[in-house]
């Protein structure tokens, strides 16, 4: 549906704007739609799950000639967590009595000699069947009304016919849930066992394919997409190794059920896969979510993904690798130029996808006008670039500075960046690139080796307010405009507000509490929710669900982790700030900070869709029109504004040499390669020749930064694994262990109650304190944490980390043996033993440190850079020699986070200087 763009009511009640409407998003379908979607596939083929060529199948009714699959089952929402006010009775009780289920199903695949509890298994084991398939059951009708539901059978044929297929499903299509669905029954996606030669140059047998993988950017999203799926298919999805359909697999949390076919992970954890295995022989397909967000994880996974579709299958015995690549905003003519075999598109690079037109509408829509073309198309006469307007694909055209002649240039206009323009003065709108590719290509396999589909979303209007003039303070008119639209519109409708970050949201999140205090009972009540990333999982997927609570709105405080991939229920009022924070690298420093940035025009229209998602809404935009127009078209890829050291490890570690020469979607600029290359030799994970030393690979080996890895390889020669792990497992949670106070009792209370984690030497060692004594408390270790005001979900996770890091380091013989269980008595740590855990530390983190100049400041030791301690240090206001820093911020000035005392002739040894 078209995007209605308003001016946004003054800040004065009752003050009177004219309103204006036009059309500003070319990614919103028209009833046009359905008449060229319809030409593209009205296409004779034959039987074995082709689609039919009837032009009164409707759209929402699945093929009926689709033979030897399984009956699919349903999803009762495209996005969103399942929760027991939104599903069928039988699922509310499977939820409701999830836990007594898991406790059953520990029991079964268990033998047992008794008779009478092994009959109980069995007859456990068929109620949750029963139950799961019927929950399954209750869903399959609201499954078959998605958008994509129509496209299934294309979706399938593209694949058997290409190795690529680029779907650019709109938000609400479903795409997420119903694609892997689509696939793990087809022909190629069976296990197969083949015979490879491998490194001794023997011949064996092998196992190739039979699951499919998903990458999702979060965990929050692996895992509710994961439990979704799981509830579709009525599989069991439990912690045991009990047998289901779908499994997940995120950073220290793994859900992987016995014959596995459905698989979502995070991008890092199918980077550590293809680590494991460069061929990724258990995967008959990979399909890659929300591309457009571009990580570095993604950009590095599109580049060995491309290698593995056009490189030798040998390693594979010779079965290709299916890939799928899924966005909702991306431009997928730079993709399917990426992915296309080599060769095609004769004038492209990789490395220079981002900011080049990569459209070529404009050529399309001119032959049209000129030719008086209807939009049924006809098949290319001539190949590619051969200078026929006819023959010309609407993909081709890169803007290109090198090489370019006066014929190209004339057909392919350069617009300095920026989208070309249609011959209106608007930007392409989804139907014209939909009707340019009809007729590309005269069959089912596709020219450039790469299949293109559309799947309309499901989508409702959504009427956009804009600021009639700049805002000096946006989270005060988020503020302002969250509890006006709370006043004055009628339930049902939420309201979801996007903002920077963690500090801004707890603001926010108090300021409306305390308002929500007085309201009168005539108002509906709010209820504040917060969702951010460091956020527990038990309360990020809280948000997702719908309010319990009569008269009650719910109010959405939430990063850009909202944007995508999962709904958040109820949602009718969309507030956007106009900003997020993204990573920056900053070389001078050679630094990376997190920065507030104006988002991207791709990011602005997902958000506005998150309020037009279950019915009509409105998005305000807390900036101009103006501003608006000034946007990027989309995000600078993370690759091109981070530090890519862990990047260039990760190639390395897979086998790449040549480094600068491996073919991204965006290639970082030299010096940033070089940086690394340094870096990572200063480590010691390259040697003097580039090549991976055995330090490296057992750095690359760890689910952690580099760096963390440095220093588990570094405590093991210095015998304090043990120490080093309990310190990294508080620095990797997802949210801070120690909880700042919010007032100075607050503050006097803490530093009486944290005397006994205190180390004079600094964080580093106040952590180890932490984990230590948090490990031993044999009595209640959540009174232990409030008394110190320290996060108990983070310590729980930390442990958990703890764990899983022990085990792995025995795993690699960093660890001779496994330690005994908690709880184990603590004694203070002596000041040699401190010394040898800095070091460890100090190996990684040389070019984190600073030492004390005449004037009282701290000078980086590289760069020569002012920086001051944080006020959350224990360090904060001591003046020492020298410090080490784990973490960097910068707001008014630069900060050291994380910092420990160190000796100045340290760093000298450590630089090697």
């Amino acid at each position: 549906m078209p995007e209605k763009v308003h001016t946004k009511f003054g800040d004065q009640a009752g003050q009177s704007v004219a309103q204006s409407t036009v059309n500003t998003s070319s990614y919103k379908s028209s009833s046009q739609y359905a008449k060229v979607a319809g030409k593209s596939n009205d296409l004779k083929r034959s039987r074995d799950g082709n689609p039919k060529a009837t032009a009164n199948t409707k759209p929402d009714q699945p093929p009926t000639n689709t033979p030897n699959t399984k009956k699919q089952r349903t999803n009762f929402e495209p996005h969103g967590r399942p929760n027991a006010t939104s599903l069928p009775a039988t699922t509310a009780r499977t939820q409701k009595n999830s836990g007594h289920l898991g406790q059953q199903r520990s029991s079964l695949g268990k033998g047992t000699t008794q008779a009478g509890h092994t009959q109980k298994s069995k007859s456990t084991n068929a109620n949750i069947q029963r139950a799961l398939k019927k929950t399954a059951q209750e869903l399959e009708e609201l499954r078959k009304n998605l958008p994509i539901w129509s496209k299934k059978a294309d979706i399938r044929w593209a694949l058997r016919n290409n190795d690529v297929l680029l779907l650019n499903g709109e938000t609400g299509s479903g795409k997420s849930t119903q694609t892997p669905q689509f696939l793990y029954n087809e022909p190629w996606c069976k296990k197969q066992t083949v015979k490879i030669t491998n490194e001794e140059g023997r011949e064996e047998d092998v196992s190739v394919g039979g699951m499919i993988a998903i990458t999702e950017p979060r965990r929050v999203a692996a895992i509710t997409l994961a439990r979704r799926v799981a509830m579709e298919m009525g599989s069991y999805l439990g912690k045991e190794k009990t047998p289901g359909s779908v499994g997940y697999s995120v950073r220290f949390d793994s859900v992987t059920p016995l014959g596995m076919k459905i698989k979502f992970v995070t991008e890092g954890m199918l980077l550590q896969e293809m680590l494991r295995d460069p061929h990724l022989r258990q995967y008959s397909a990979v399909i890659v979510d929300e591309i457009h967000e571009r990580s570095v994880d993604v950009d590095l996974i599109a580049g060995f993904l491309r290698q593995l579709v056009h490189g030798s299958k040998k390693g594979r015995g010779g079965i290709p690798l299916k890939v799928v690549i899924m966005s909702a905003t991306m431009d997928l003519g730079g993709l399917e130029t990426f992915f296309a075999k080599p060769g095609f598109h004769f004038k492209y690079k990789p490395g220079k996808n981002h900011g080049q037109d990569l459209f070529g509408v404009l050529d399309h829509l001119k032959s049209k006008n000129a030719q008086g073309d209807s939009g049924s198309g006809s098949s290319p006469s001539s190949s590619p670039g051969s200078g026929s307007t006819e023959a010309y694909s609407s993909w081709e055209g890169i803007s290109s500075s090198d090489e370019s002649d006066s014929k190209d240039k004339e057909k392919t206009p350069i617009t300095n960046g920026s989208r070309v323009k249609d011959i209106t003065g608007d930007s392409p709108s989804m139907e014209d690139i939909k009707e340019s590719r009809i007729g590309l290509f005269d069959g089912d396999v596709a020219e450039s080796g790469v299949a293109v589909e559309y799947v309309e979303g499901r989508q409702h209007d959504v009427k956009v307010w804009y600021e009639t003039k700049p805002s000096a303070d946006y989270l005060h008119n988020v503020l302002q405009t969250i509890l006006r639209l709370h006043i004055s519109e009628p339930l049902p409708g939420d309201i979801l507000a996007f903002l920077t970050g963690q500090e801004e949201i707890e603001t926010l999140q108090a300021q409306l509490e305390q308002y929500a205090s007085q309201l009168t009972k005539a108002v509906p009540r709010m209820k504040i929710m917060p969702l951010y990333g460091s956020l527990s999982a038990q309360a990020q997927q809280e948000v997702f669900e719908k309010v319990k609570e009569t008269r009650t709105r719910k109010v959405v405080l939430a990063t850009n982790i909202a944007e995508t991939s999962v709904t958040v229920s109820g949602v009718r009022f969309v507030i956007d700030c106009g900003k997020s924070k993204v990573k920056q690298y900053r070389p001078r420093l050679g630094m990376e900070s997190l920065l507030a940035k104006p988002i991207s025009k791709t990011s602005a229209i997902q958000r506005a869709g998150r309020a037009g998602r279950e019915a009509p809404g409105k998005c305000y935009r807390i900036y101009t029109p103006e501003d608006f127009a000034r946007l990027e078209a989309d995000q600078l890829p993370e690759i091109l504004r981070s530090d890519v050291v862990e990047a260039v490890l990760k190639m390395k570690a897979r086998g790449v040499d040549d480094v600068l020469s491996f073919p991204l979607m965006d290639s970082p600029d030299v010096v940033a390669m070089e940086k690394a290359l340094v870096q990572l030799h200063s480590m010691g994970a390259i040697d003097d020749h580039g090549t991976l030393t055995e330090t490296g690979k057992n750095i690359s080996a760890f689910p952690l930064p580099a760096a963390f890895g440095r220093v588990l390889v570094a405590a093991a020669e210095s015998d304090c694994v043990l120490e080093a792990i309990d310190v990294i497992s508080c620095l990797t949670t997802d949210s801070e262990i120690f909880i700042q106070a919010k007032s100075e009792a607050d503050q006097e209370s803490i530093e009486e109650h944290r005397k006994d984690l205190q180390h004079r030497q600094g964080d580093i060692l106040t952590y180890l304190n932490t984990m230590q004594r948090y490990a031993a408390e044999n009595s209640n270790r959540n009174d232990w944490c409030k008394k110190r005001l320290v996060s108990v979900r983070a310590m729980k996770m930390a442990l958990a980390i703890r764990k899983q890091l022990r085990q792995i380091c025995h795993k690699q013989k960093l660890l001779a043996e496994m330690p005994p269980q908690d709880p184990q008595p603590v004694d203070p740590i002596s000041e040699e033993r401190a010394e040898v855990v800095i070091k460890s530390f100090l190996k990684a983190f040389a070019i984190k440190t600073a030492v004390l100049g005449p004037d009282g400041a701290y000078y980086t030791s590289v760069g020569r850079n002012i920086i001051a301690i944080h006020p959350s240090s224990v360090m904060f206001g001591k003046k020492v020699e020298a410090i080490m820093f784990l973490d960097h911020v910068f707001t008014a000035k630069s900060y050291a986070k994380k910092v420990s005392f160190i000796q100045a002739n340290w760093i000298v040894g450590a630089l090697g200087i």
